[in-house]
């Protein structure tokens, strides 16, 4: 059955291999990028590769800057008003080094991108997405105890504390959301596998030889794979192959509590001020 599956971050890297999974396998695709001739040419291969090539509907793109949570927002409530229904969505958009380690808004980038945005996005088109759908966010094996002050821009911690302090947030928001939303969609957390060869790997670690195509593959099955149903909140380690235990605290209703007051409050802060519009 064909799906509407967004994917974030699809324009290279682990989103890129799931889009061109997805797109020959005939599934309507809305990609997210942030460089506008990229995701074009990116769009313009995925519409050929597409069974359904002669309909450019098929496959969509979405230019926004995740880093800019306005932009966010703004992507977000333009999906909600194109886009009929949501069948699944991937949050795989991340970031580790950057040459602007804060946002305007005196967020650290990593958790602008790798939570906020997700949490915006998702927010807003959840109530498009049937009882079936799924939410997939791309976790880590790098994950670190959440300084909370950090996350809302109040305190400063370094370049792979704010990267692995972020996925594991992501890991407990996605525990938070399996809750809450007890009768669907279905929430998953997903590290895709340990170092692999993306953009990111090259640039904080000189490269890898583990191919995307890991990473790839296990996010295509945690969309489709009927095996996942019933997982809700789960996480899944592809560098185990199997579902297992995150960082503890990714299981810890009042550390989960107070991150989420903090994240809505902190987002709700953030968009309401001037220039949110």
């Amino acid at each position: 059955m064909t799906k509407t599956i967004l994917i974030t971050g699809a324009t290279d890297g682990i989103g890129l291999a799931t889009a061109q999974h997805l797109a020959e396998t005939g599934h309507r695709l809305i990609l997210h990028g942030r460089n506008k001739e990229k995701l074009a040419a990116v769009t313009a291969n995925l519409r050929e590769a597409s069974p359904s090539s002669d309909d450019d509907h098929i496959i969509t793109p979405y230019i926004a800057d995740f880093s800019d949570l306005r932009a966010v927002n703004a992507m977000a409530q333009t999906l909600r008003t194109n886009a009929s229904a949501m069948d699944i969505l991937i949050n795989n958009a991340g970031v580790y080094k950057t040459s602007t380690p804060h946002t305007n808004d005196g967020i650290d980038t990593r958790f602008a991108v790798n939570l906020f945005a997700p949490f915006i996005l998702t927010g807003a088109l959840i109530e498009q997405m049937p009882a079936a759908g799924r939410v997939i966010n791309l976790s880590s094996a790098a994950q670190s105890p959440v300084d909370i002050q950090a996350m809302i821009g109040k305190g400063t911690v370094g370049t792979m504390e704010a990267y692995a302090q972020s996925k594991l947030a992501l890991t407990m928001w996605t525990r938070h959301m399996a809750n809450k939303y007890a009768n669907g969609p279905l929430f998953i957390a997903v590290n895709p596998g340990s170092l692999l060869n993306t953009n990111m790997v090259k640039e904080g670690w000189g490269g890898s030889n583990n191919d995307v195509s890991i990473g790839a593959d296990i996010l295509v099955r945690a969309a489709l794979d009927p095996a996942f149903e019933g997982r809700s909140g789960a996480h899944f380690d592809n560098d185990k192959g199997d579902f297992g235990d995150a960082h503890p605290d990714a299981t810890n209703p009042g550390k989960i509590a107070a991150l989420m007051t903090a994240l809505e409050h902190r987002t709700n802060e953030l968009l309401s001020q001037k220039g949110s519009e």
